[in-house]
């Protein structure tokens, strides 16, 4: 299958950012192996200590070389922030940043399992998701990022070969545990990603969304799992800030402002980790509207309006990350 020549490669665009992480891992505080099969570990916080630059650089490789990221310093409680804008949104996000590929493997508590985001996903096309956006890849060399604390078994590494036809030697895995500080610069950078998964979650056209970006606080790190995941969601829930700029009337930006929010959910009010808690520690319990950032602009290329929904919510916010 041919590549699709409307929008660009993002395993081609991602090779130069992936060659420079590997080349400066020792600046990074990265780790790298080379597996028996020729397939490259990229450790980015398990027995690597990464770093906040480390997290920013494979958040561009996420995005498939058409986003930025940036971290930047303000006032307030809690002033290290990330911005984040994309050339394509919607390739950028959903094509590539957004973890849709889900991998397995054995049962039981040692059962493997993680959700994989990155450019590989346009090669292997595994989700219904790149039929609905008409999208497909075609390229030598890929990479995966997954956010896990152990290297994924041969099995699924194997898949991942076969299932994005490259050679062993030509594919990378990066790996970014939520309790590291890469970890949580590259989930948190998925705020602008969560706005648009739920603009595609409500029904609204993907290509009137035209540009885009958004901004989130970088919470501390957690030394167990559920906290952090906790706090990086929280991150995004209750202060993310996005603003879209979208091909439609008024009526539809402002019916989709008022929606995009996650106080538009059932389940918002709460802690993420709590809202976890009383699901069961079961995410498909979790009302799906609720993954969305805290406020929202929208603003009409038609008719020139710009509507706002949501708020950040501080007082929670200042609860999750303390």
């Amino acid at each position: 299958m041919d590549p699709n020549l409307d929008w660009p490669s993002v395993n081609q665009l991602t090779q130069p950012l992936l060659e420079n992480l590997k080349r400066d891992a020792n600046t990074l505080r990265l780790k790298l192996e080379t597996l028996s099969n020729g397939a490259t570990i990229v450790d980015a916080g398990i027995e690597a200590q990464g770093g906040l630059e480390a997290g920013r650089r494979i958040a561009e490789i996420c995005l498939g070389g058409l986003g930025q990221v940036a971290l930047s310093i303000g006032l307030g409680k809690w002033p290290l922030s990330l911005s984040v804008r994309a050339a394509n949104p919607v390739l950028a996000c959903l094509g590539s940043q957004y973890a849709g590929w889900s991998l397995s493997h054995g049962e039981g508590k040692g059962a493997f399992h993680a959700l994989g985001s990155g450019p590989g996903r346009a090669l292997a096309r595994k989700e219904k998701l790149f039929e609905e956006l008409d999208y497909y890849d075609a390229a030598p060399a890929t990479c995966l990022v997954l956010e896990v604390d152990k290297t994924p078994p041969p099995e699924v590494i194997d898949k991942v070969i076969r299932d994005c036809r490259v050679a062993a030697d030509r594919l990378t895995l990066i790996l970014t545990p939520t309790q590291s500080l890469a970890g949580v610069v590259q989930i948190v950078a998925r705020v602008l990603e969560v706005a648009l998964h739920k603009v595609h979650a409500l029904g609204f056209p993907l290509d009137q969304i035209i540009d885009g970006a958004g901004v989130a606080p970088l919470p501390p790190p957690a030394k167990d799992f559920v906290t952090s995941m906790g706090r990086t969601n929280d991150a995004i829930l209750l202060a993310g800030r996005v603003q879209l700029f979208v091909d439609c009337s008024d009526d539809d930006g402002r019916d989709l402002a008022q929606k995009l929010p996650a106080s538009a959910s059932r389940d918002y009010g709460k802690l993420f980790g709590q809202i976890f808690k009383d699901v069961g520690y079961d995410f498909y319990k979790i009302d799906p509207m609720l993954f969305a950032p805290a406020e929202v602009v929208v603003s009409t290329l038609k008719g020139g309006k710009t509507f706002r929904a949501g708020y950040v919510n501080e007082a929670l916010l200042d609860l999750s990350f303390s």
